[in-house]
């Protein structure tokens, strides 16, 4: 696995694949990997003949009080799960060489309207930062096909927003949310919770996929089993951010019709906040 930490010799990797017809899988990532992001290389394998995962703890999308600091970095051991599972190359850039004038003097891209509900409402500039280090690993890597988790329900429609938005010929690919054996999603944040706190973590799947069995009967008030879901978490000790019954598409409140519904949740367990989602097809 090559390990590269500067732009111009990731151009020169994915220029010799150009050259040589070979086409290019990307995972963009911040670390601390977990068989989530495993899964997204094993399809991003499936479908290319080049894997290139890019490993950045992005600061323009953490708010001032948020857990920059204390994101956990393991890149050692990234790495060799990296090797482990055949990836070809590995981009780790600095923080200087994706913002090299700043965060403050960066141009920035902005996905307006589907960035500014939900987690976008919670942390106002997330999406931001996201939209803009994304589009930029996607000029850098210039890659066929990208794989993003499905567990981020909010960032995969705001990337495929973008990308659509800037005609970018890239083919952005959703992956299932893998999942612990309790249901729990996999996520770099569970490291910050406790065995017990983990083992309650677990009701946040248990009560999605009861609220998604009442939509698939015909219960057609959101509202209330959203407020269902709050009130039965908040029993067991969570914060509630959010949670919203949306258009899986749009996510605005769902109209007659609609077809493609997801359950969204941001809730906080101690001082960590979980996000989590539950797509419902009628």
């Amino acid at each position: 696995m090559k390990v590269i930490s500067d732009i111009a010799s990731l151009r020169e990797v994915v220029s010799d694949c150009k050259r040589t017809g070979r086409s290019v899988g990307f995972v963009p990532t911040m670390g601390n990997l977990h068989d989530g992001h495993l899964q997204l290389v094993k399809r991003a394998k499936s479908h290319n003949d080049v894997v290139i995962v890019s490993i950045f703890v992005n600061p323009m999308q953490f708010g001032e009080n948020e857990d920059l600091d204390a994101y956990p970095r393991t890149i050692e051991e990234d790495k060799a799960k990296l090797v482990n599972d055949g990836v070809d190359a590995v981009f780790l850039p600095s923080v200087s060489d994706m913002y090299p004038c700043g965060l403050k003097a960066q141009t920035y891209v902005e996905v307006p309207g589907i960035s500014d509900v939900l987690c976008g409402a919670s942390r106002p500039g997330h999406f931001r930062g996201v939209a803009t280090v994304v589009s930029k690993l996607f000029n850098m890597v210039q890659p066929d096909d990208a794989f993003f988790g499905e567990k981020d329900f909010q960032q995969l429609q705001v990337i495929r927003t973008m990308v659509r938005d800037l005609s970018m010929s890239v083919n952005v690919h959703g992956v299932a949310t893998q999942r612990e054996a309790s249901g729990l999603a996999m996520s770099s944040r569970n490291g910050y919770l406790s065995h017990e706190q983990k083992a309650t973590a677990s009701f946040i799947y248990q009560e999605m996929t009861r609220a998604k069995a009442l939509i698939e009967q015909g219960n057609a008030q959101f509202s209330d089993i959203a407020d269902s879901i709050v009130s039965n978490l908040e029993a067991k000790g969570f914060k509630n951010d959010y949670v919203s019954i949306v258009n899986a598409d749009t996510l605005q409140r769902p109209v007659a019709g609609d077809k493609h519904l997801v359950i969204v949740v941001a809730l906080f367990m101690g001082t960590t906040r979980l996000i989590d989602n539950l797509q419902v097809a009628l």
